[in-house]
């Protein structure tokens, strides 16, 4: 009699368990299925418009960081962790000196000053340790971006397009105006 009270408890928990599983699943079955893709914006992009058609925002094409050792960070890539790395590149135009490491999908730049008027020198100042410094997109149209941002009021940092260290056009926009992050649109 014990075993039978035994087994028939037991199933009475199974069944309990079971049917809170059924109840757990159908209360949640509304977030396993698939949601359609909807364009959403926050509500400080909500301010300004929709990029118009004339131009279009491509891929991340590389993220930046500023290194106060430009021997020792290519080092840490290259020997360390087995990246490929370019040639230090100076770029006096925008007091800095880079060395892009190969990621396949993307790219890294290292930053570091050059000159005593660098942007980065100001950037290592405030972060001894380095850190990132910015991020590039690419666009297919940058002097159709440049116009129409400029309309939006978003503040770009420099009067015209300048030649960046891949020799194709760019322009830097305002961390202000990007959620606190300095983005780099470069033309494809």
């Amino acid at each position: 009699m014990a075993r039978v009270l035994t087994a028939v408890a037991g199933a009475a928990v199974a069944g309990a368990a079971m049917a809170r599983a059924t109840l757990a699943v159908g209360c949640f079955s509304k977030f396993l299925n698939p949601v359609p893709a909807v364009r959403s914006f926050s509500a400080s992009q909500s301010l300004h418009q929709v990029a118009d058609p004339v131009w279009n925002l491509g891929q991340l094409n590389h993220v930046a960081i500023a290194v106060p050792d430009l021997k020792k960070s290519t080092a840490f890539y290259q020997n360390i962790l087995g990246a490929q790395v370019s040639e230090v590149v100076p770029l006096p135009e925008h007091g800095v000196s880079v060395v892009f490491v190969n990621l396949g999908n993307t790219k890294m730049e290292l930053l570091h000053p050059l000159g005593n008027d660098s942007p980065i020198a100001g950037f290592l100042q405030k972060n001894k340790a380095g850190g990132m410094h910015h991020i590039c997109i690419e666009v297919d149209n940058i002097n159709a971006v440049m116009m129409d941002l400029k309309k939006k009021k978003i503040r770009i940092l420099s009067e015209e397009v300048k030649i960046g260290a891949h020799g194709k056009p760019v322009i830097f926009l305002h961390p202000k105006d990007c959620g606190g992050v300095l983005i780099e649109l470069e033309q494809a």
